[in-house]
């Protein structure tokens, strides 16, 4: 089992002024320590779950081109991006450009999005459910296009384009993953088994329930269920002094019981270094036993 480092808070002690100085130190612990995944917010609010909407929040794809230039192994990624944000040929190019400058590290994280009240406030459409995972869909079939040799035309049901050209391609080989968020059942998990590489869950009572909901899409679909990396949410939290270690593993354990594949989550205590080096002595090694 892999762990991902997500850096979902980004008010510090330091403040604004030090912003820079303290994501680079925890993007370089995290990298140094053995996480896997490195992943930022795709949102302009704070959320409520780590704080209020006026928080910090930095804007995902600047984020997380800073985070490359100061890592050499992690994977770097949203958690997720709404697909109403941006148009897919616009995200697609953000993608490749991070998988080129970072030496092929990028991952896509999409969703259908769901926060309005940021939408809203900032004046950007914010479309009902149906046409929202219309776009989604939408979007997945653009982005696997454009990483394809294939730079004709595009018709979706809300986007249309002339020519996919996409110069330099990505350096992942066939395409940067693409990690769909979400466990819905009908749609979202249909999606991941139609044209995603990774899903994203939250560890919850449910988990069990909704990787079998993928497991029968996959088998519909004529995919491989087991070519698909299960990922899913969860707070990483060993406690200010290291006791709840134990418990933590215990619960990555029974995860990956499951079948996950990787833990994606906040850490308590970033941006300070030794809450992540913590993990590199009591956690990963153990983890990547599981």
């Amino acid at each position: 089992m892999k762990l991902g480092l997500h850096l979902a808070q980004q008010t510090y002690p330091a403040g604004p002024a030090a912003l820079g100085a303290d994501l680079a130190a925890a993007a370089r612990a995290a990298d140094e320590a053995g996480f896997g995944y490195l992943s930022v917010m795709d949102h302009f609010f704070q959320i409520s779950r780590y704080g209020p909407p006026e928080h910090e929040m930095l804007e995902a794809y600047t984020t997380l081109g800073f985070l490359a230039a100061h890592t050499s192994r992690v994977k770097l990624l949203t958690l997720v991006s709404g697909v109403i944000y941006r148009h897919p040929g616009l995200l697609a190019k953000a993608i490749t450009t991070l998988d080129v400058l970072s030496g092929g590290r990028a991952v896509l994280g999409l969703g259908a999005g769901w926060n309005e009240e940021e939408a809203r406030g900032l004046g950007m459409r914010y479309p009902a459910t149906k046409e929202r995972f219309e776009q989604l869909e939408d979007a997945l079939r653009y982005v696997r296009q454009m990483w394809s040799s294939d730079d004709y035309g595009f018709e979706g049901t809300h986007v249309s384009a002339q020519r996919l050209l996409n110069v330099p391609q990505a350096l992942s080989a066939p395409h940067p993953p693409i990690m769909i968020g979400g466990g819905g059942e009908k749609k979202t998990l249909r999606f991941v088994a139609k044209y995603g590489d990774m899903c994203n869950l939250i560890a919850g009572p449910e988990l069990a329930h909704k990787l079998d909901v993928l497991k029968a899409h996959c088998e519909a679909e004529g995919r491989d269920y087991a070519e698909i990396t299960k990922t899913v949410a969860l707070w990483l939290d060993t406690g200010s002094a290291g006791e709840k270690t134990g418990e933590l593993l215990e619960e990555l354990e029974r995860l990956a019981g499951l079948g996950v594949d990787a833990v994606l989550g906040w850490v308590p205590g970033v941006p300070d270094p030794a809450v992540i080096e913590r993990f590199a002595t009591d956690v990963i090694p153990v983890t990547g036993k599981f």
